[in-house]
């Protein structure tokens, strides 16, 4: 018997016409793990939501969940919040408590534990973690991935035999964020808790995963194993999907269809069988290197970048508390009109502290901030908010109306410019937001409230667009036309401040990477050289071909260096 069985499932947001789910029917043994993946709004969230019954939407819904061969909604409250645990995309949304103790200790007390159970099951949890060291600090205090950490650890607390876990990598930097997929990976092989896990970062997951269900526009595209789902992409040329594979299991496909082959074994799903492909082929790269020297570095392209720097940042040093240690200190950069910058660095780094110190929304206690060779503190507000847009990581804090035309509408006016209407209907159709004018912002999934608050902060036009982690929540589709867009706005000589965790979109679009670390701005070049090399802040590419190709970081790139 299936742990959890979903027949003919429909679910449909109150006032909306077009299902969110539509005729879902899927089955989950014990001790699968399993990855959701699509499209943003495909249903994904909508689906893992209808399973924790807590967390369900309001709206109208048919067909049937079981759980253990019963109906979910059948299931008495204390085992359905015992059973079914859930880890959500955001960290602070889950964290109620001030310290990491009184955090973990408050789901069971609210079960009525005893003091020394409690600190029993405290005990052996926080050291499976890695929690001993921070029990007692104040979670304000924590990294993004340390919270995810503790909310992950919390809902363990409960013993729960299902885990369902919402892009819980999202807003984490790469270190963290593999850290917590093998974290879930453990407790799958060694606890055999069932894992149903919504993600768009699938680089890692695909080799792990029992099997990948796709979703697209709320019904269940494919469901099979990693390799099957990706052979059956690759063989019917399902363009929509292909750019959801890993970037490895692409490169094969393009490479078996190049001249010589690359023989017919497994699919590659991770770097490792990668690097087994490549030893395959590596007399056809090192021949055609032989003929056509070595592999140039891709430099890009640098058309409309102004030498004159737009942004000046000079010797900035802040912190937000007296007593705390400086989290930018002395740092220095500048930024070319019209230049593409990714700023890349670990959680706690400083990188959102970084770019509202650009944005003109905190100053510095030391250091100044220059706008056109002008201090930044002494262009009048209102200017100041027209010519720099900026886009927090958490997209909630931009949204003040009931509905997203409200949210759009109330943009274009607060611009003043005429051909923001026009704007307006392009950015729509850019972002797919046609079909949710009269939603809610709130009612969004992740990744279309992110593309909202870009498409509101896009409408005035800018000099200058500050966007603090813009990917997060977006899947592959809508960060190739999201590239695609900020590329048109560089050639109208828009100049692009992006903080990110997505190396893959960095080392694809970016014009110059740079790196925080320790309150200041390193290594600072173009995304070939950038990446190249390093271990974790690197894309999967760039591990497999290293040896061959050390500049290659995009699938595109070896592609080209091997004449495909």
């Amino acid at each position: 018997m299936a742990l959890i069985e979903i027949k003919d499932l429909n679910f449909t947001y109150p006032e909306e016409k077009t299902k969110a789910l539509s005729h879902v029917n899927l089955t989950v043994e014990e001790g699968e793990f399993v990855v959701l993946c699509g499209p943003s709004g495909s249903g994904k969230t909508t689906l893992l939501r209808n399973l924790k019954r807590e967390v369900t939407p309001a709206g109208t819904r048919t067909g049937s969940i079981f759980y253990g061969g019963r109906p979910l909604y059948e299931l008495p409250d204390e085992a359905a919040a015992k059973e079914i645990g859930m880890v959500f995309q955001d960290p602070e949304n889950q964290i109620v408590m001030d310290t990491v103790i009184h955090e973990l200790a408050f789901s069971l007390e609210n079960f009525g534990l005893q003091p020394v159970d409690i600190k029993k099951r405290i005990g052996e949890m926080a050291t499976f973690f890695g929690l001993e060291d921070c029990l007692h600090k104040p979670v304000a205090e924590l990294s993004g991935g340390q919270k995810q950490v503790v909310n992950l650890c919390s809902v363990m607390l409960l013993k729960p035999r299902v885990l369902l876990l919402d892009e819980p990598t999202s807003q984490l930097d790469p270190v963290a964020a593999h850290e917590l997929i093998k974290m879930v990976y453990q407790i799958n092989q060694e606890l055999s808790v069932t894992v149903i896990l919504s993600e768009h970062r699938l680089e890692q997951l695909f080799p792990i995963a029992d099997r990948i269900t796709f979703m697209e526009e709320g019904t269940v595209k494919y469901d099979c194993t990693p390799r099957d789902m990706s052979r059956g992409v690759m063989e019917k040329r399902d363009l929509k999907t292909e750019p959801f594979l890993p970037s490895v299991t692409r490169m094969f496909f393009y490479m078996q269809q190049g001249k010589g082959g690359g023989g017919t074994g497994d699919i590659p799903l991770s770097v490792r069988e990668g690097k087994r492909f490549m030893e395959k082929i590596k007399g056809r790269i090192q021949s055609f290197i032989e003929k056509n020297g070595k592999m140039e570095r891709r430099t890009p392209g640098e058309e409309g970048i102004d030498r004159d720097p737009l942004l000046v940042c000079k010797e900035i040093s802040f912190r937000y508390d007296r007593e705390k240690p400086l989290i930018l200190q002395k740092l220095s950069l500048s930024v070319m009109k019209g230049e593409f910058l990714v700023i890349l660095g670990g959680n706690g780094a400083g990188k959102s502290t970084l770019l509202q110190v650009m944005a003109g929304l905190i100053r510095p206690q030391q250091g100044s901030v220059y706008f056109k060779k002008k201090k930044l503190e002494l262009i009048h507000p209102k200017e100041r908010h027209e010519i720099i847009g900026y886009v927090a990581q958490n997209p909630l804090l931009h949204f003040t109306f009931d509905t997203v035309e409200g949210e759009l509408q109330y943009m274009v006016r607060k611009s003043g410019k005429t051909s923001s209407g026009e704007k307006t209907e392009e950015i729509i159709e850019l972002f797919g937001l046609k079909g949710l004018l009269s939603r809610h912002p709130y009612d969004l999934s992740g990744g279309q409230q992110q593309k909202l608050a870009i498409a509101c902060a896009l409408i005035p036009q800018p000099e200058l667009l500050l966007i603090d982690e813009p990917t997060k929540g977006l899947d592959a589709i809508s960060k190739e036309n999201f590239a695609l867009l900020l590329k048109e706005l560089g050639k109208k000589g828009t100049t692009i401040v992006m903080v990110t965790h997505d190396t893959e979109f960095a080392a694809r679009h970016a014009q110059k990477c740079a790196m925080l670390f320790d309150g200041s701005v390193t290594g600072c070049s173009e995304p070939a050289v950038f990446f190249s090399g390093n271990y974790f802040y690197t894309t999967a590419v760039n591990r497999v071909v290293r040896d061959y190709l050390p500049y290659a970081v995009t699938d595109e790139d070896v592609m080209k260096a091997c004449n495909i």
